[in-house]
């Protein structure tokens, strides 16, 4: 059996920077993210289908990295990010120091302290995973691009390597920072490249 390779970048910075969005602030690049994005695959298109968010901090530089190369760009409404509820719109620093118990009890564990009118964590993994296993499924022994949310690497990241949901925030996933996974005969295998893609072998 050839093995199935999947590449995910996370999207760049989004105009407004570090702020939480989840799924209902839908946010363009902003020149950075778009630098970062493009910086981050370089010149490398190896691929045979590119998969989206439908948010456009995700789907527009899916569209413009498939037109550059000749690439099918499809977009999978489930690997939308997990939503935020009450956290939407805030920085970062408004949640960490304004709202710091809040915050801190939500690190400890995302899985019963969730923001107010957050998505269940547990759904969105299950929204994630249903979308993957079909992807999964349909380009066996393909090389395809996934351009996503850290929440949605997260989750394949965590199903991957058997990581519970308490420690999902645990795992750093960088604007523009690039994973690999390969299905193989020995099942899954996670790879992390230096953050970009340039002058990697499909090997």
């Amino acid at each position: 059996m050839t093995e199935t390779v999947i590449d995910f970048i996370r999207h760049g910075e989004p105009v407004g920077g570090h702020r939480y969005r989840g799924h209902n602030i839908d946010d363009p690049l902003s020149e950075k993210g778009w630098s970062q994005m493009w910086d981050a695959v370089g010149e490398y298109n190896a691929w045979e289908q590119i998969i989206t968010s439908p948010l456009q901090r995700c789907q527009t530089f899916a569209r413009a990295l498939g037109e550059r190369h000749g690439i099918d760009v499809t977009v999978e409404p489930r690997f939308k990010e997990v939503g935020l509820g009450s956290w939407e719109g805030l920085s970062h620093d408004e949640i960490k120091i304004g709202r710091s118990d809040e915050f801190q009890a939500f690190l400890r564990n995302p899985v019963n302290h969730r923001p107010q009118g957050a998505e269940v964590l547990d759904d969105f993994i299950n929204r994630v995973n249903s979308a993957y296993d079909e992807i999964v499924e349909h380009y066996r022994s393909k090389h395809y691009l996934i351009v996503a949310h850290a929440g949605v690497i997260r989750a394949v990241i965590a199903r991957t390597v058997h990581a519970p949901p308490v420690g999902f925030y645990r795992i750093k996933v960088n604007n523009g920072g690039i994973t690999r996974i390969r299905h193989t005969e020995t099942g899954e295998m996670l790879e992390f490249l230096n953050g970009k893609l340039s002058g990697a072998e499909n090997k």
